[in-house]
C-alpha cells in the first residue's frame, strides 16, 4: 500500500506542477505579476485565511515560490485573478497594467488555458516515450489457450467459461482487456462469439447489464483470460502457509472437485468461505500428488498469489522514434474522447454516478511493486483526465474563467470582476462536493 501512495503522490506531484507552470509561464510572457507559484497548498484549502504556512519558500523577485503543508493540489496566484486565495478587495479597485485583469481578453485566454494545454502535451509527451522505451501489448482473442473466464454479471448475460468473444456489434476484438470497456464507453448492443464446443452465440446487452458491468467493475472483472494456475508466492501470515502450500504448487480439486483453471479453483473456495477444505496439489519436476487440509478465509481465499502456467502470448510491439510519437498522439487522442464519453456515461447509465471515484481509486489502480512502465502510463493517462477535468465551464476549475473569457470575446461585454467573484464562490462549493462524493465512493460500495 505504501508504494501504491508514493506512486501517486509522485504522479500528482508532476502532473500539479506542471499544470501550474503552464498558467505561470504564460502569465510571465504577458508581463502580469505573478505573486506565488506553490506546490501544495500554504493554507487549510479552502479557507485562504487559516493555518497559513510553507514549509519551504522562497522570493526571487516579484514571485514567491514555495512548498505548502496541505497535501492538495497547488496554485499560481496572479496579480488580478480571483482564484483559491477568494480576495474579495479585487473586485472593489481598479485595475492595474501588471494585473491580468488589465490585460486583452486572447492573454487572458492564453493564461488560462495554460495548464490545459501542458497536461495534454505532457500526456501525449509520456505516452510517446513509454512506447518508444517499453513499447504495447495487445492481447488478442485468438492468442488464448483456454477462453475467457466470466464473472456473475457475464454468466447471467448468456457468457460461459471458454468462450471466445470476437466481436462487439460486428467489430473485431482487437484487445480482450478493452471488451468492458468498449461495452459501456460505446453502448454496444450485441457481443458475438464461440463457446467452447464451437457453438456461435450473439449476447444481447441492455442499459441494466451496462450498469451492473460497472457497478462491478472494482470488485470483478467482467471476462477474463482464462489459465490454468500454479502458486507464484504464499504469504507466511496466511491459511495457505499453515497449511504448507508452496510455491510453483499447482492446485487440482478442492473436496474432490476437479479444479483444472483458476477461476475454477476460486468458485470452490468461495462456495467453502469460513470452512476447512480437503486441497490436492501437484508439487515438483515429477509432478508428486500432495493432500492438505487448508482453512478457508470468510473472503473466500487462502492467502496465495498465483501465476499463469500458460503464457497469454500477449503481442509486443516495438516503436522507432516516430512511430512511437504517431502512436502517442493517436492514443492521447483516444483517451480525451474515453474521458468525454465517461462523462456522458455518468449521465446515461443508471447508478454510474455511484461508481465515481476518489484517491482510493486511484490508489488502487497503482501497481503494488514500483514499475516504472505503469507508472508512466497511469500519469499520462491522469495528465490527460485533468486536461479534460480542468475544461469543464464550472467555475473556479480553469474551464470557468475560459468560459467567461469566450463570453467576453464573442459578445464584447466583459463579466464583471464582482460576478466572477461570486461565481466563484458558487463554483468552489460544487468543486469541494463533488470531491467529497467521490472520495466516500468507499461508503457508496
Amino acid at each position: 500500500m505504501f508504494i501504491q501512495i508514493a506512486q501517486l503522490f509522485l504522479s500528482l506531484t508532476i502532473l500539479v506542477t506542471l499544470h501550474e507552470f503552464g498558467h505561470f509561464w504564460f502569465a510571465k510572457k504577458f508581463k502580469c505579476k505573478v505573486e506565488k507559484f506553490y506546490l501544495f497548498f500554504d493554507f487549510l484549502f479552502p479557507f485562504a485565511n487559516m493555518l497559513n504556512f510553507a514549509i519551504l519558500k522562497k522570493k526571487i523577485g516579484d514571485t514567491e515560490y514555495g512548498i505548502g503543508w496541505f497535501p492538495f493540489g497547488g496554485y499560481v496566484q496572479i496579480a488580478g485573478m480571483v482564484d483559491e486565495q477568494m480576495d474579495k478587495s479585487i473586485i472593489n479597485s481598479p485595475p492595474q497594467p501588471w494585473e491580468l485583469r488589465s490585460k486583452p481578453a486572447w492573454q487572458r485566454l492564453l493564461v488560462m488555458l495554460g495548464g490545459i494545454l501542458v497536461n495534454l502535451i505532457l500526456g501525449v509527451f509520456i505516452f510517446w516515450m513509454v512506447y518508444l522505451v517499453w513499447g504495447k501489448e495487445s492481447l488478442p482473442m485468438t492468442n488464448l489457450k483456454y477462453g475467457l473466464a466470466v464473472d456473475s454479471t457475464a454468466y447471467n448475460m448468456g457468457l460461459r467459461n471458454g468462450d471466445y468473444i470476437t466481436s462487439l456489434d460486428g467489430k473485431p476484438v482487437k484487445d480482450v482487456r478493452r471488451v468492458p470497456v468498449e461495452i459501456i464507453m460505446n453502448g454496444i448492443q450485441n457481443i458475438e462469439g464461440v463457446h467452447a464446443d464451437g457453438k456461435k452465440f450473439s449476447v444481447p446487452v441492455t442499459d441494466d447489464n451496462r450498469s451492473l458491468i460497472l457497478k462491478r467493475f472494482k470488485k470483478s472483472e467482467f471476462v477474463t483470460p482464462r489459465f490454468k494456475a500454479k502458486v507464484d508466492s504464499v504469504d507466511r501470515t496466511t491459511f495457505a502457509a499453515t497449511a504448507k502450500i508452496q510455491k510453483d504448487d499447482r492446485i487440482i480439486s478442492i473436496n474432490s472437485v476437479a479444479v483444472p483453471y483458476f477461476d475454477e479453483m476460486k468458485t470452490q473456495l468461495l462456495l467453502n468461505k469460513g470452512k476447512i477444505v480437503d486441497i490436492t496439489i501437484l508439487r515438483g519436476k515429477n509432478n508428486d500428488t500432495v493432500h492438505t487440509k487448508c482453512q478457508v478465509g470468510t473472503d473466500g481465499v487462502i492467502g496465495f498469489k498465483p501465476t499463469a502456467t500458460e503464457e497469454f502470448n500477449s503481442i509486443h510491439y516495438s516503436y522507432n522514434f516516430f512511430q512511437a510519437f504517431k502512436e502517442g498522439v493517436k492514443d492521447g487522442m483516444e483517451q480525451i474522447v474515453m474521458q468525454a464519453k465517461q462523462f456522458v456515461v455518468i449521465f446515461t447509465v443508471k447508478d454510474a454516478y455511484q461508481q465515481v471515484g476518489g484517491f482510493a481509486t486511484m490508489v488502487k489502480q497503482m501497481d503494488t511493486s514500483w514499475n516504472w512502465k505503469a507508472f508512466w502510463m497511469f500519469t499520462g493517462f491522469l495528465s490527460l483526465a485533468l486536461a479534460f477535468m480542468n475544461f469543464l465551464p464550472i467555475p473556479m476549475l480553469d474551464g470557468g474563467y475560459i468560459m467567461f473569457i469566450l463570453w467576453e470575446m464573442i459578445t464584447g461585454k466583459k463579466v464583471s470582476d464582482k460576478v466572477v467573484y461570486y461565481a466563484n464562490n458558487v463554483g468552489l462549493f460544487i468543486v469541494l462536493g463533488l470531491m467529497i462524493f467521490a472520495n466516500t465512493d468507499w461508503l457508496r460500495n
